[in-house]
């Protein structure tokens, strides 16, 4: 059987870096206190006698607790492990940080110019809808009505004449409230309100795709535009969120009557226990659907799971790009021997375009060259400063493009696309003033007219002034397909994640009115409100409100797509780690008459191997259907290369070694109307494949019936064993200073002088002092990292004070901070000032850092369950306390 090594098959894929920059950090001093039972929050709080406040009040139905800002940073450990010994306190986590989805944001506009599409008007031929049978809802009159959706996010721009133009009672943004005002940006100290308006953008294009009114020049409308929403503002106009006031907003979402809750938030976790994710899954567990954005990290590759998609019961969405591609254009126009046209481009940055009048000159009149432009100019070039260079986009960054551009003279560079639509340049070169994109075909255009040695004149004018119009073209590249940037499953444990998928790459949608008012952006933040939209479509139509049934008949009744990376689709369907179940069709979902008791099997891996599953199939018709179970494979996907412990980045070793699926009752069956079959699903993992290298392999349980309806029922497992992945990284544990931003490693017995005990954020010693860095990295996820400090000298009163530890070491306990849990794999750094987790300080002396990461489905309590690596030896010694 032929092999798929998509690595060599198709385009050659960069090595992601480890800096992941979205990896949730903590608050420094912030901590979320769980209670047994209630308790009051300013009781708690008042008893550390003014050296901790009260973050949030967090006495909810379903979670009881606080979050606390201990004002002494320093020893903000010492007092969290005193209040985690109380006899009331259920569990203590640290605050983190999560930020604002990255998304890509393609194009804005507001002042329209030519509209080349009409309103909506009649039947709904909006391609998201028409992808995933939306339409159908709109077309019978079903809109939603009566059903709630919370947007946990940045806001919505309720003015906005497409999304109500009011705020409260009987219009479409009618409740919720502002966690944290304008200025909040992770850090800082929030300012509630009870005005959600929305200054980032983010929240705003959600709240569109959800409900959207048909009064807009550009055709949008929302998928379930009659729903009413509740607004609940998580950020500030920039910056980052902890998740205590996630927390907060979820439940407050709950209580407020909501009747589904959709978040496209989230960072790299892949522990369905990381409290956030838990307490979502107490929401879903209580009757209230939660749709998470499954993340945007697909170039990480696999075992990516984001939290809070990655809690149990939660449904995480999955991104699949638009079959057209819509741009809202800049409008301009050309003249070709004096005949003038109008064109639209996306203006990049620098764009000092305003009254620009120039010829076109061309690197080359190959419209297919893959690195038009990447080259330096031959010296037969003319000087370029009378011109804008016309360069067609691909292969080398756009920088390295106009760069060679700028050398031969040019101030003015006009790319034009290789694929659907435009996008915003980022080309700050030191002596261009404007850079800009326009459309595949226009650039098509231009060339041809200069290669027949016509002139063309474009007449450029400030982009903040000019009029938009939008284009569409089908996107003959990716659409339809998994969208590269989506986040893959499973959790580290194996639990299936993403659920389903749903357009989320080149959505137009809402926007703040003071950012452009429209704007077409890509992630899966665009797809999960989409996947709400259509819950609360199957809401009106089944007329349960159930997440299990919901999710459940989503899931049997999706569409697996095949793989496709490059441009190129391989005949072999994506893995479900990618896809989920598929792309939802609401339409075959809302009106399913066989239901099935699961929306996806999942078999663990060979140490917890769990061969043999039922689920059952439920007959809701007026009349017996027959049923036919067969078995169609996915790709298997490596998650190490051939010698590696570290996941390979997208799109990595895909294998067609498929497993094998038996079925008790075998062959066909029947069901009788109102009656229901037990099916029995036998696995075999797949042969030939290389254990140890964690072949995630998936595909789908088939199920056809008489009546028409094809069903399906997704699954995965992992032919090896978690447990035995190395979860410490291959570079093990170095050391460098905490100002060198390369991490260079020092050498051993270095001396590193600290501040005086207490003293460690006192600016008057910054100049005088270097703190030690940890520098390492998990190559897999850890629900368990610690960090022990080992005296290495028998010498010093540390090695008198120090104990053995559990692995037969002696330590003098962990440094502040430690240890860490729900760690997602990447990269660690601990930067050290000599304080430990009991808050005392390290004697002066001879040290070297000793860390142990606890392996997946470890044991916490053995020392043989964890991956070891230690530092060099390093001295440290004490500035004198003032």
């Amino acid at each position: 059987m032929v092999r798929l090594n998509l690595a060599t098959a198709l385009l050659a894929v960069t090595a992601v870096a480890w800096a992941v920059t979205n990896t949730p950090s903590t608050v420094p001093g912030a901590y979320i206190v769980e209670y047994e039972e209630d308790q009051d929050s300013n009781e708690l709080v008042n008893s550390f006698e003014g050296k901790a406040s009260l973050r949030k009040d967090l006495r909810f139905k379903l979670f009881k607790g606080a979050s606390i800002q201990f004002e002494d940073t320093k020893n903000a450990d010492t007092m969290a492990a005193e209040v985690a010994a109380m006899p009331k306190v259920k569990a203590v986590y640290p605050v983190r940080r999560y930020p604002v989805p990255h998304h890509i944001v393609h194009s804005t506009g507001d002042a329209v110019q030519e509209v080349l599409s009409k309103r909506q008007e009649g039947n709904d031929t909006f391609s998201p809808h028409l992808m995933t049978q939306v339409n159908k809802f709109r077309d019978a009159g079903i809109t939603g009505k009566g059903i709630k959706i919370a947007v946990i996010d940045t806001g919505i721009d309720y003015l906005h004449p497409a999304l109500g133009g009011c705020f409260g009672d009987a219009c479409l943004v009618s409740y919720g409230m502002d966690l944290v005002g304008d200025d909040f940006n992770g850090g800082n100290t929030p300012t509630p309100d009870h005005d959600p308006l929305d200054c980032n953008g983010h929240g705003t294009h959600v709240a569109g795709t959800i409900a959207a009114q048909a009064n807009n020049p550009y055709g949008i409308l929302g998928a379930a535009s009659d729903v009413t929403l509740g607004a609940y503002r998580v950020f500030g106009c920039t910056g980052d969120v902890g998740n205590d006031i996630l927390i907060a907003a979820y439940n407050m979402a709950y209580e407020a009557g909501s009747d589904i809750i959709t978040a496209s938030i989230g960072g790299p976790s892949g522990w369905s226990e990381d409290p956030w994710a838990a307490v979502v899954s107490r929401i879903v567990e209580e009757g209230v659907p939660c749709v998470v954005s499954a993340g945007n990290d697909g170039d990480v590759g696999i075992f990516y799971a984001s939290t809070a998609a990655n809690g149990r019961k939660v449904t995480a969405i999955a991104s699949v790009d638009n079959t057209i591609t819509a741009t809202l254009l800049s409008g301009a126009s050309y003249t070709i021997n004096d005949t003038e046209e109008a064109f639209g481009f996306t203006s990049g940055e620098p764009g000092s375009w305003d009254g620009v009048s120039l010829p076109l000159w061309a690197v080359s009149f190959d419209t297919t060259d893959p690195a038009n432009g990447c080259d330096p100019y031959p010296d037969s070039t003319p000087d370029l400063s009378g011109k804008i260079v016309l360069i067609r986009r691909g292969t080398c960054t756009f920088v390295q493009k106009v760069t060679n551009a700028v050398a031969k003279g040019a101030k003015y560079v006009m790319l034009y696309n290789n694929a659907g639509g435009t996008v915003a340049v980022s080309a700050p070169v030191e002596g261009v003033s404007g850079v800009a994109m326009a459309t595949a075909a226009q650039g098509e255009t231009w060339i041809r007219a200069l290669e027949a040695g016509s002139e063309v004149v474009l007449n450029m004018v400030d982009p903040a002034k000019a009029g938009k119009f939008i284009t569409y073209s089908n996107n003959t590249a990716s659409g339809g397909f998994l969208s590269a940037y989506t986040s893959w499953g499973p959790t580290f444990e194996v639990e299936v994640k993403p659920q389903l998928a749903a357009p989320g790459g080149l959505i137009l949608s809402t926007y703040p009115r003071a950012l452009g008012a429209y704007a077409v952006l890509s992630g899966t933040s665009m797809a999960c409100p989409l996947a709400a939209g259509v819950y609360a479509l199957l809401m009106n139509v089944r007329g349960t409100k159930d997440p299990k049934t919901l999710e459940n008949v989503l899931s049997a009744t999706a569409h697996p797509n095949v793989f496709r990376y490059g441009g190129q689709s391989l005949p072999v369907l994506a893995p479900v780690p990618q896809q989920g179940a598929g792309l939802i069709q609401a339409w075959d979902a809302a009106h399913a008459t066989t239901l099935l008791s699961l929306s996806s099997l999942s078999f663990n891996d060979t140490d917890n191997f769990n061969p043999v599953q039922n689920f059952s199939i439920s007959n809701t018709g007026k009349s017996a259907v027959t049923y036919r179970l067969t078995h169609v494979g996915a790709a298997t996907a490596y998650t190490f290369r051939e010698g590696s412990i570290t996941p390979t980045e997208f799109p990595g070793d895909l294998t067609p070694d498929f497993a094998s699926l038996s079925f008790s009752p075998p062959g066909e069956f029947t069901v009788e109307a109102g009656h229901r079959k037990i099916v029995t699903v036998r696995a075999t993992a797949p042969e030939g494949v290389d254990a140890k290298r964690l072949p995630v392999y998936s595909g789908y349980v088939a199920i056809n019936g008489t009546d028409g309806l094809a069903l399906s029922l997704p699954y995965l497992g992992v032919a090896g064993s978690m447990r035995s992945a190395v979860v410490l990284g291959a570079g093990g544990a170095t050391l460098s200073r905490a100002s060198d931003g390369a991490y260079s490693p020092v050498p051993a017995n270095v001396t590193f002088v600290l501040p005086p005990p207490g003293f460690a954020d006192d600016a008057s010693y910054r100049n005088r002092t270097e703190r030690p860095r940890l520098v390492t990295e998990l190559a897999m996820g850890s629900a368990l990292v610690r960090v022990d400090v080992v005296p290495a000298s028998r010498c010093t009163t540390a090695w008198k004070e120090a104990s053995e530890n559990m692995f037969g070491s002696k330590s003098i306990g962990m440094p502040e901070g430690m240890p860490s849990f729900w760690n997602a794999r990447g990269p660690l750094q601990y930067t050290w000032d000599g304080k430990m987790a009991d808050g005392t300080y390290a004697p002066a002396g001879l040290y070297r850092f000793s860390v142990r990461a606890l392996r997946i489905f470890g044991d916490a309590a053995k020392a043989g369950e964890y991956d070891g690596a230690e530092t060099v030896n390093f001295r440290i010694k004490y500035l004198p306390a003032p």
